[in-house]
This record gives structure tokens, C-alpha cells and sequence, in this order.
């Protein structure tokens, strides 16, 4: 008697479709990631604020979109090639860093990196072509400083590398200007200058409650080379600095009283947070400060718009 054939049933098809959407989506949220959209979103405030009270009149719509979108690729490129340098201490500063796109393992390193040449070219074309060269060459300038300077030099040989480095994140406001006059005039460096100074308490504050990932990295930052102290006293010394670059645009009269009274409240509030701060030296503290310096330079920013265009 013939046996009966076996039947091997089908294999269940898989959903390629819904696994490929899923890795897409994944892949994007990555992508986004390794762009650090947060620190984007805070240096296109300065950005529009100048593109806004460049000129005499108002720039069109489709400049400041344009201008707006070839700073963020610049500065989603130079994030990117950020996380590629710095993929070896990620992996040792904490949780935080881990969860990383590179040392998370969702894109690899050379896809990182190509990524962030890709949005610089992507960046300086767009800015040239739409915009002109001045603005373009600004915002290379601004990814080429960050890349080199600060990440590959400074962040790991010296303490006060988000001094130096800072330079990087206040040239967004001369990009926007030059978007739109084609030049940087005085009160675009007093704007350079009020970021410049207002970067290293905005992260040393940040640093104040991630100090133990640094010194896990052997990263010199402020508190773990000079301590805890040292640090707050610093971000007051820069605090009292960055309020004095404020007025400059009044007593350069390009501002008016609006613009003057809100700049000296929020200085006001800023000092405040920071002297309370160095008497009390609590992560709580450390962490208002933190998040009030992002509050304040969009304010400051709008601040300067209102006073240009409304009240000036």
C-alpha cells in the first residue's frame, strides 16, 4: 500500500509591508534623533529675530523659510557628525547617551556621518542658490567651528570648551542677517555676542546635573575639573556679562524702551535664578536655570522683533 504524500502546509506569510513601515519609521526617528532637534529649534529663534529686524522692510516669506531651513540642515549636520566623533563616549556618559542612535545600534557610524556631510552640502547649496554666499558660507563656518573646534579640540582638552566652543551656536543670527541685507553689521555681532555670552550658563547649569556622566567619559568640563563652586560662580560672572551685551542694542540705538525694559527684566529673572543658584547649589536650581535660558532667549528674541516693528 502507497503511503499518502505529506503535505507540508504554506508558511504563513509575513507582513513585509507593516515590518518595512515599522523600520522606516524607526529609521526617521533615528535620523531625527542624531539631529538634535532640540538645540535646532532653540538657535532658529536668534535666527528669525534677525532676519526679521535686518532690513528696513520685512524679508519675504520664502527667504526666511529658505534661510530658516539651510541653518537647521547646518545644524542637524554638525549634530550628526557630532554623535559620529563623539559614538566612543556616548557609550560611557550614562543612559542618556547610550540610547544614542549610534551606540543604540540603530544607525551605524559611517551612515551617521555621511548623513551629516550630506545635510552641510545639502546646507550650504540651498543657502547659496536661494539666499547668497555670504549666509551659506556663514553657516559652514558655524558647522566647521562646532565639528573641529569644539568637538574634536576643545570638549575633550579643556574646561572651558563651551566658551570657546559657544562661538559656534552664535553665528546662526549672522546667517540670518546676511540672509537679508547680504552683509553683518554692528548690531548682528552685538546679537553673536548676546548668545555667545549666554551659552556658557545655559550649559553649565546642564552640566551641573550631568557632571558625573563627564567624568565617567573623562570629559574636562567646568565642575569636574574646577568644581561645583567654581561653576556657579562662573555662570553668575557670565550671567552679569551676557545682561550688559543685552543693552548694547539700546545704547547703539538700535532698540527702543520695549526692547531695553524686557531685556533688563529677563537679565533680572535670569541673575535671579543664577545667585540662587550659587547660595543654594540644588539639581532643582540647577535645572530651573537650565530650562528658564531657553525660555529666555526666545523671549529675548521676540522681545527685539516686537520693539523693531511695533513699538520702535
Amino acid at each position: 500500500m502507497t503511503a499518502a504524500p505529506v503535505v507540508v502546509p504554506s508558511p504563513v506569510p509575513v507582513a513585509t509591508p507593516a515590518l518595512s513601515a515599522g523600520w522606516l519609521r524607526q529609521k526617521l526617528r533615528a535620523y531625527v534623533t542624531l539631529s538634535k532637534p532640540k538645540v535646532i529649534l532653540l538657535l532658529e529663534a536668534p535666527t528669525l529675530a534677525a532676519m526679521l529686524v535686518a532690513g528696513d522692510q520685512l524679508p519675504s516669506f520664502w527667504l526666511v523659510v529658505v534661510t530658516l531651513l539651510g541653518g537647521a540642515l547646518a545644524a542637524a549636520g554638525a549634530a550628526a557628525i557630532n554623535c559620529y566623533i563623539d559614538r566612543d563616549i556616548d557609550a560611557l556618559m550614562g543612559d542618556r547617551t547610550k540610547r544614542r542612535p549610534i551606540p543604540a545600534g540603530l544607525v551605524g557610524a559611517r551612515e551617521a556621518l555621511a548623513l551629516g556631510i550630506g545635510m552641510g552640502v545639502a546646507s550650504f547649496v540651498l543657502l547659496t542658490v536661494f539666499a547668497n554666499l555670504l549666509a551659506a558660507l556663514l553657516a559652514q563656518a558655524a558647522l566647521l567651528f562646532y565639528v573641529f573646534v569644539y568637538t574634536r579640540w576643545l570638549k575633550r582638552s579643556t574646561p572651558s570648551n563651551i566658551v570657546i566652543g559657544g562661538a559656534a551656536g552664535a553665528i546662526p543670527p549672522l546667517v540670518g542677517w546676511a540672509a537679508v541685507t547680504g552683509d553683518v553689521g554692528p548690531a548682528a555681532w552685538i546679537l553673536f555676542a548676546i548668545i555667545f555670552f549666554w551659552t556658557p550658563p545655559h550649559f553649565w547649569a546642564l552640566s551641573l546635573l550631568i557632571q558625573q556622566h563627564y567624568a565617567r567619559a573623562g570629559i574636562p568640563m567646568l565642575p569636574v575639573v574646577h568644581g561645583e563652586l567654581e561653576t556657579r560662580r562662573q555662570i553668575v560672572l557670565y550671567t552679569l556679562q551676557m545682561i550688559s551685551v543685552t543693552v548694547l542694542l539700546y545704547a547703539v540705538r538700535f532698540s527702543g524702551l520695549f526692547y531695553l525694559g524686557a531685556a533688563l527684566l529677563l537679565g533680572a529673572a535670569f541673575l535671579y535664578l543664577a545667585l540662587r543658584l550659587y547660595r543654594r547649589a540644588t539639581p532643582p536650581d540647577a535645572s530651573r536655570l537650565f530650562h528658564f535660558s531657553m525660555l529666555y532667549l526666545w523671549l529675548l528674541s521676540a522681545a527685539l522683533v516686537l520693539d523693531k516693528r511695533v513699538f520702535f
